[in-house]
């Protein structure tokens, strides 16, 4: 079976490997000039963990990825609100949660699929799916046109022309925040390195994640109106006024990162779809669920999709399209939870009621971490075999 993937980015590259580990033939479709790690990094969770571990690739991973051992958050005054500990989810999920730069599992990622025979297309910029007599035909605006047995649509939350096809529309949801990312590397060692910092302030929140006591990547986040945002997330004199006076060290990490390494991102997601497929196109990872950064997930779904499609297709004896639907009910509703669960984190950590804000810091404080962290893993779990 020849399968067309539109996508060279996590779930494009992952579902390659996990299809061509099947025998199929497999041909990825990317419209940039090379795979790109876009985005600072991300921290795999023991979900994408295992996936990484059946594709082969966590020991390679590790080499490159840190350690974290807990996730502290921190009010703007340095209050510490609470402590996660990372190691009870790890335990109980059985796999190691490791923070990695996205360009190092991206360049992973990569080699195996590679070594997998896989063939990478580059600037291949798909324009268009149409029906013929013969099936499906996708249509790239180098001139190239394709009519595979399958197409896999893993072209992001943004313009994906997969998308289109299956659900009509591709409208993305702008959800009131932008980040600044970027990454950080110092000459002296600045970083617990086994710990998460997560900085809460009043519309407005900086996480710092690092990979080693030298080198962290961070996200800063601040609400701002739709008609803003564009014009707000290119102004790197607002992001350092915005985090003036945070406890350290917020603002020599923003001053002393070089500004070619800081990258602003416009947050949008989808809304939840029941439908992921039409015809022999399938949507997985940000095409078919984009969920906030603030759902610590996406990379992560995007890994779960590629192993739990090459399952459905390993152990179905029906038909493609009997295979996609089954995917899809396996993959909605944690997916449709970890969307909506971002956005209510986000709509928490950007809230700019003063009163409101003041009483999720209380909330904060009286957690209950340990049970938090047994919550995590078990959603995280789910569909996957780790025994929770």
């Amino acid at each position: 079976m020849d399968v067309a993937i539109l996508g060279g980015g996590v779930a494009g590259l992952a579902t390659a490997i996990s299809l061509r580990r099947l025998g199929m033939t497999v041909d990825v479709f990317e419209r940039r000039e090379s795979v790109h790690g876009l985005g600072a990094g991300i921290v795999c969770w023991p979900n994408a963990s295992f996936v990484l571990s059946e594709l082969g690739i966590l020991d390679e991973l590790r080499s490159l990825a840190g350690t974290t051992t807990a996730m502290r958050r921190i009010s703007i005054d340095g209050t510490e609100l609470g402590r996660l500990d990372i190691r009870l989810i790890d335990e109980a999920m059985g796999y190691p949660s490791l923070p990695v730069l996205r360009k190092d599992l991206m360049q992973v990622l990569l080699r195996r699929t590679e070594e997998l025979g896989v063939s990478i297309h580059y600037n291949a910029n798909a324009v268009g799916i149409a029906s013929d007599s013969d099936g499906r035909r996708v249509q790239f605006s180098n001139g190239l046109t394709i009519s595979p047995a399958i197409v896999i649509g893993a072209d992001g939350r943004m313009n994906s022309i997969a998308r289109r096809y299956v659900a009509k529309v591709n409208r993305p949801v702008f959800q009131g925040f932008v980040n600044w990312i970027g990454i950080y590397h110092s000459d002296v060692a600045l970083f617990d390195h086994a710990e998460i910092g997560d900085y809460w302030g009043l519309g407005a929140r900086f996480g710092i994640v690092p990979i080693s006591a030298h080198t962290a990547y961070w996200a800063a986040g601040i609400a701002v109106l739709s008609s803003e945002a564009r014009e707000v997330g290119e102004d790197i004199v607002r992001l350092r006024q915005a985090f003036d006076g945070w406890p350290s060290p917020i603002g020599d990490i923003i001053l002393n990162t070089t500004e070619s390494n800081i990258k602003r991102v416009v947050l949008y997601d989808h809304n939840p779809m029941p439908t992921w497929h039409k015809d022999n196109v399938l949507l997985v990872g940000d095409a078919a669920h984009a969920a906030l950064p603030t759902s610590g997930q996406g990379a992560a779904q995007a890994l779960e999709d590629a192993w739990c499609l090459a399952h459905e297709f390993a152990t179905s004896h029906g038909s493609p399209d009997d295979i996609m639907a089954a995917f899809t009910q396996r993959r909605l509703a944690k997916t449709t939870g970890i969307i909506m669960g971002g956005r209510a984190f986000a709509s928490m950590l950007f809230n700019k009621d003063p009163a409101e804000c003041k009483a999720r810091d209380r909330d904060a404080m009286q957690a209950d971490y340990a049970t938090m962290a047994i919550r995590m893993a078990t959603g995280w779990s789910a569909g996957l075999p780790l025994g929770l």
